[in-house]
């Protein structure tokens, strides 16, 4: 199934047809002008788990989708930064806060998602406040975790994994 595809060629401006490629063994986004396949990969997302004294802060979100839900600083990758300086800018973004990456807690898919997320664990460097896409952050202990007010599946794949984790 492709999702999320162009309609139009990036190579000639032609329309796109969706067609079984058996070179390939799927279907996939072709020009029949030019030829060009069209490949629609998932994004990549990452994240952070800032965690201070054994607690973790999380930010209710004041964007769509999923406004007041719960989940930690998350977002896409952009081009010229690896995941971790991502997970570290989003940070600085969501929660205006310094972390220090301790290690990578998961890397977390589903395939009918069009994003794959890295989610790192960390250590926080400064305080809290939050920001631009958040309406307000607060510590969380292990057992007041939010779980029926989490934002997306992916941050409660996430925090399982991270309560789940002996050495978090």
């Amino acid at each position: 199934m492709i999702s999320a595809a162009p309609a139009f060629c990036s190579v000639c401006g032609n329309p796109l047809t969706t067609r079984f490629l058996p070179e390939e063994g799927r279907e996939r986004q072709v020009c029949d002008m030019c030829g060009h396949i069209h490949y629609v990969n998932p994004l990549l997302v990452a994240g952070v788990i800032p965690v201070s004294h054994g607690r973790i802060w999380l930010l209710r979100r004041a964007i769509e989708p999923r406004v007041g839900y719960w989940t930690f600083p998350a977002g896409y990758m952009e081009l010229g930064e690896t995941g971790a300086e991502a997970a570290e800018r989003e940070t600085r973004e969501e929660l205006n806060m310094s972390v220090r990456l301790v290690r990578l807690l998961t890397v977390y898919s589903r395939s009918d998602l069009r994003t794959v997320h890295i989610v790192f664990v960390a250590d926080v460097l400064s305080e809290a406040s939050p920001g631009s896409e958040a309406l307000e952050c607060r510590l969380f202990e292990r057992d007041a975790i939010p779980w029926d007010d989490l934002a997306f599946s992916s941050t409660h794949a996430a925090l399982s994994a991270w309560v789940a984790d002996p050495t978090a």
